[in-house]
């Protein structure tokens, strides 16, 4: 994969550089008149905010109206549902994390879409370490994820966490944690991840699972507190915060990537053209820095190398979901 990331140091050497090329003050002349980003999970939260940010930077380039639409409802399902069925002729795009693509089909009889068939792929636009935090409802005293385990295993029912959707990565991350730590833990679907952190900050939660971007606003005030992250090394953007790997967790590959699709049946060229508009977002340092306060980082791949991704995520999560044994049916 095509790896475009910026430190902050880099992105302020090359505001000069590239800054006045990206957002085109004019339209280009082979953009679309409109086109939509649909989301499949609640305004205001982490996958809600990139959709907005990038369709500012991809406006003019792409489309000259171009748009988020939120279809939230049914685990998120209801975005690329909609997606598929919007007519192949670049007006419609879907952003969404990978779990709804690449974890999906192995938890859903009937999942509604095919994400091989029934999609073009256009690339990926950021990549996200997951986080696991907990709220008023766990006392203060409990400082790392090992305290947390410990705190759980003496109080067993109040072991509930929450996620932005059942059967997503971030769900089967609490599931995964759980077992390594030999506790088990209740899990609660939301429809995104803001939902359950309220919950989370009025004491009705004690823990949620979720990408890191979605607990950074809530931080300065400690109400709540984010033990561990995913990623083979700290988070840049939480530096303070340990990795699971270093508590002993084998949770590293346990990210999580933003991706676009179109309809399948798409023309190449509407491919090509999304993909280049992306592309050019990804180096938009404007992108880049918001990107950075939701805890994201830009990564921009190819039409193919987000279909091998795709691919590869979709068979690595079926022996996980296999090995945890859930399916979203039962």
């Amino acid at each position: 994969m095509e790896n475009i990331r910026m430190t902050r140091r880099q992105l302020l050497a090359c505001m000069g550089a590239i800054g006045a090329g990206i957002l085109p003050t004019a339209a280009r002349a082979d953009a679309l008149d409109m086109a939509t980003i649909v989301v499949g999970l609640s305004p205001g939260g982490a996958t809600d905010i990139a959709a907005r940010r990038l369709a500012e930077a991809m406006r003019g380039r792409y489309a000259k109206t171009l748009i988020v639409e939120n279809k939230t409802g049914a685990a998120a399902r209801l975005a690329p549902q909609h997606v598929k069925g919007s007519a192949p002729n670049g007006a419609t795009l879907l952003l969404t994390p990978a779990s709804m693509m690449a974890i999906y089909p192995n938890t859903y009889r009937n999942l509604g879409y095919d994400p091989i068939k029934d999609f073009a792929p256009v690339g990926i636009i950021s990549t996200s370490d997951l986080g696991f935090a907990v709220g008023p409802a766990v006392p203060s005293s409990v400082k790392t994820i090992t305290d947390y385990l410990a705190w759980l295993k003496a109080n067993p029912s109040k072991a509930n966490f929450g996620s932005g959707a059942s059967g997503s990565g971030p769900h089967f991350l609490g599931e995964l944690l759980a077992r390594m730590g030999g506790v088990k833990m209740v899990h609660a679907g939301y429809r995104g991840t803001q939902p359950a952190i309220l919950d989370l900050i009025g004491g009705h939660l004690p823990a949620v699972s979720g990408p890191l971007g979605e607990f950074l606003p809530h931080l300065k005030g400690g109400q709540i507190r984010v033990l561990a992250v995913t990623g083979s090394k700290r988070s840049a953007f939480l530096p303070n915060v340990p990795t699971f790997k270093e508590h002993g967790f084998a949770l590293s590959e346990m990210t999580e990537w933003f991706g676009i699709f179109a309809p399948a049946g798409t023309s190449p060229q509407l491919i090509a053209q999304a993909s280049a508009a992306m592309k050019a977002a990804a180096a938009n340092p404007d992108l880049v820095n918001a990107y950075g306060t939701m805890g994201m980082e830009t990564a921009w791949s190819s039409p193919e190398e987000l279909a091998a991704r795709l691919r590869t995520d979709m068979q690595r999560w079926r022996g996980i979901v296999d090995q945890i044994g859930f399916s979203a049916d039962s």
